[in-house]
């Protein structure tokens, strides 16, 4: 009996000792950002679907990259229930994906010209679509091809319709309901497995910023602030900080290699940048489509004010 117990003490101190050993960084994946290099090698490729995405046609006619087909981002979203930027229709997005050339065996690279936010949503959109692991985004975007002088054009490619056959992979939108869970797990412990994450600036996240049409400010209970742009080098060169940086930056704030992490913002714009950086770095990731805006006009909502998660 006695032999018994010292052995079971002795699993769980081993355990314990598991337990407590940090959770190892998970391989980035770097299939999900090209470099300007490689798209320049690249445009010839015929599985490669070069996509422009804009909120009007004007930059694109102006200048954009050779072989690059226009996609309108007005087409992507939709409004539901009040709340704005919402994913429309299965059938659209899908016809809307195969009008512009993506076969199911595409390799489709996604840049634009507002600082990477509009080229993350799509890669979002494709993500929910089942294309997230042959969709990336091109690292600087349009402002690091044109610095570093390479062609731009003003015609736009004949297009032959695609193929894309969607695949949904649901769980990577977190709805409202859930994340009401999630806060609440949040704020009762201090090690929650699955962690929120405000990309907003400091002064949406700490309540500062008082908008006229939501009737509250600040955080989801229990959520942790990233501004997405410090994902950056720098706001003009929006060229993705080295893994090891953004890491050490994403584990400061709380996302720890072991946590699932699930972003929001206002509308989901935001959010979806720091939806594809995390991805990126390799984390079990979800995004709240609705954000706050649907968040702080649902019934009985809870926020905090404040830099404090809870």
């Amino acid at each position: 009996m006695k032999r018994l117990i010292e052995t079971c003490l002795c699993m769980m101190v081993l355990l314990l000792a598991v337990q407590a050993q940090p959770a190892k960084p998970r391989s980035a994946r770097t299939n999900l950002l090209v470099s300007t290099d490689w798209l320049a090698k690249n445009l010839t490729n015929p599985k490669v679907v070069l996509l422009h995405i804009g909120q009007t046609r004007k930059n694109y006619d102006t200048a954009h990259i050779p072989g690059a087909r226009f996609l309108l981002y007005a087409d992507l979203i939709t409004s539901r229930s009040g709340v704005v930027n919402e994913l429309p229709p299965v059938e659209k997005l899908q016809q809307l994906f195969a009008q512009v050339g993506v076969n199911d065996d595409s390799r489709v690279i996604l840049y634009c010209d507002t600082q990477g936010l509009l080229s993350a949503r799509t890669y979002f959109t494709l993500d929910y679509l089942g294309l997230g692991n042959q969709a990336a985004l091109l690292d600087g975007g349009l402002e690091k091809w044109k610095a570093e002088k390479r062609e731009v054009s003003t015609i736009a490619p004949e297009i032959k319709a695609g193929n894309f056959t969607p695949r949904l992979n649901p769980k990577i939108i977190m709805q409202r309901e859930a994340v009401r869970d999630i806060s609440w797990l949040s704020v009762a412990s201090d090690q929650p497995v699955t962690l929120l994450l405000d990309a907003r600036q400091p002064d949406g996240y700490d309540g500062s910023i008082k908008r006229p049409d939501l009737p509250l400010s600040g955080h989801i209970p229990g959520a942790v602030n990233v501004y997405w742009t410090q994902n950056y080098v720098s706001k003009e060169a929006p060229t993705l900080k080295p893994v090891a940086e953004l890491r050490k930056m994403y584990e400061a704030a709380g996302a720890t290699p072991d946590k699932k992490m699930v972003t929001y913002c206002w509308i989901g714009m935001m959010a979806s940048h720091a939806y594809f950086t995390l991805k990126y770095l390799g984390y079990d990731v979800a995004m709240y489509d609705g954000s706050f805006t649907e968040w702080a006009k649902s019934e009985g909502a809870q926020v905090v004010t404040g830099k404090n998660p809870k």
